[in-house]
């Protein structure tokens, strides 16, 4: 088995915060909504470019989400372009965020979380 690359996430919500995920990822993050095919649950399929990498799916009423629970997971990354632009438009719209330069690498980064407490990096070359 090998591992090719990242293919895509999936976030389960119940359709209100699923529905103002969709809206921040769109609004905020810059992903477009695409295709999704024909399933059995209610959802979104997020894409960057050509490519669906999130994916938000609806929790069945009978299904039991821990929200705000302690887990490994801390984040996700996006390569990203327009710095400037995007700090802007986190500032006008009221988002927190920090931000940190890796000089060695050449890369800046902006941090900041979905409005389910999930974390979001954008990284700009």
């Amino acid at each position: 088995m090998a591992v090719l690359g990242f293919n895509h996430y999936n976030l389960r919500a119940e359709r209100l915060m699923m529905e103002q995920l969709k809206v921040f990822y769109r609004d905020v993050v810059g992903l477009q909504i695409g295709e999704r095919p024909q399933l059995t649950s209610f959802g979104y399929w997020l894409y960057a470019g050509s490519k669906d990498v999130l994916h938000l799916s609806e929790a069945k009423p009978e299904e039991k989400r821990k929200e705000n629970v302690v887990t490994t997971f801390d984040h996700v990354a996006f390569t990203a372009t327009d710095y400037d632009a995007t700090i802007a438009r986190l500032e006008k719209l009221a988002i927190k965020f920090r931000t940190r330069e890796i000089s060695d690498a050449g890369q800046k980064q902006i941090f900041f979380s979905d409005p389910a407490g999930n974390g979001i990096e954008l990284n700009f070359s």
